[in-house]
């Protein structure tokens, strides 16, 4: 979506966004970091092998998942960092459109969506160079679901990783074709994940007072967590936005941990290189100086990080338990999918769903 489709700051107000999304797109344009050195032909051949990569992946991710048979095969757009930056806050702007918020007054809407534009704007630039794709279940211009992969990113990931260009963008690929199908082929996932993040932050906006009498045990907490992001944020919530973010992390772990699982499924015939991307991505993926290990604890990537050890984690046992039809029965409604506590400890959840 382009700059000029995203609401202006004079609609972010009326409409009572807590975010100015014009700002948040500028902002992350402005400081957004050029892309790695690519010659021109070694572009053109990349755009040109994601494209067809996204629509071989996701066959192959059918086979794999038993998920998706009869859908039709979507291509995904290959972009550059601006556009998945633009992408990114459009599609936040669409997740958090139907979250009901407290009256206030139209300068301290002004005021407040002005400071979040800037935050947010300088959260998706940082990302924005790291990003190797994604798929964004409320994107495109109708609102139906894009999936985007990040040329230069998935360039200069390959290139410090030092493996088959080939191989990198398909495995890349398996991942977001996963994502992209478990939203498709799964009907009710959409709604349901969207009506979770809106009640998160409807309950957020209207618990405000509340927070400040939490910062003891939240600056206690960073002292005994070693800064650890996410425990810092669930102290911040309060329990009827507590239980909500539990369901929102089992999900997001879940959808994580599964497309984790896939991409290295699909096995060494589809990517001959597989354990080698594997082995160095997770270390690439704990690496980073001190700054930037520090950045991304701030901004929750940490916390990421340990969702797709975790939600691996659940789906490898799950289905070397019950096979990959046993494990699918995560998609059948709400009341399936594993909770944060069953994500740990698999074998709660296939008592509960199984009764192994």
């Amino acid at each position: 979506m382009t700059e000029e489709s995203q609401p202006s700051p004079s609609a972010a107000v009326e409409r009572g966004l807590p975010v100015d999304w014009e700002l948040a797109s500028r902002t992350a344009g402005r400081l957004m970091q050029p892309g790695p050195d690519a010659t021109p032909q070694e572009a053109t051949e990349l755009v040109r092998r994601l494209r067809s990569d996204a629509a071989v992946a996701e066959g192959h991710v059918r086979e794999v998942t038993g998920l998706g048979h009869g859908l039709p095969l979507l291509p995904a757009d290959v972009v550059d960092r601006r556009a998945w930056a633009a992408a990114a806050v459009s599609g936040m702007a669409a997740l958090t459109a139907g979250a009901e918020l407290p009256e206030v007054s139209r300068v301290a809407r002004a005021v407040t969506a002005r400071t979040a534009g800037l935050q947010v704007g300088g959260v998706v630039a940082y990302l924005g160079g790291r990003v190797l794709g994604q798929y964004d279940p409320f994107g495109g211009a109708d609102g139906s679901g894009r999936l985007l992969l990040v040329a230069p990113n998935v360039h200069a990931a390959r290139t410090a990783l030092d493996v088959p260009s080939a191989d990198f963008g398909l495995w890349v690929c398996l991942h977001e074709a996963t994502h992209r199908l478990q939203f498709t082929a799964v009907p009710w996932l959409r709604s349901y994940f969207a009506d979770e993040v809106g009640k998160f932050l409807s309950i957020a906006q209207g618990d405000r007072s509340a927070v400040l009498d939490r910062l003891p045990d939240v600056v206690r907490s960073l002292r005994e967590s070693g800064g650890d992001s996410l425990a810092v944020v669930e102290l911040l919530q309060g329990p009827e936005q507590r239980e909500v973010l539990d369901r929102l992390l089992a999900l997001t772990t879940l959808l994580e941990g599964h497309a984790d699982h896939v991409m290295d499924a699909v096995g060494p015939d589809v990517v001959p290189s597989v354990a080698t991307i594997r082995n160095r991505f997770t270390v690439r993926r704990r690496g980073g100086g001190l700054v930037d290990r520090l950045l991304r604890a701030l901004l929750g990537v940490e916390a990421k990080v340990r969702q797709y050890a975790v939600g691996s984690a659940f789906t490898r046992h799950v289905v070397l338990a019950a096979g990959m039809e046993g494990f699918n029965r995560v998609w059948e409604s709400p009341q399936t999918l594993p909770t944060r506590a069953e994500l740990s400890d698999p074998g709660t959840w296939l008592g509960r769903i199984h009764n192994l």
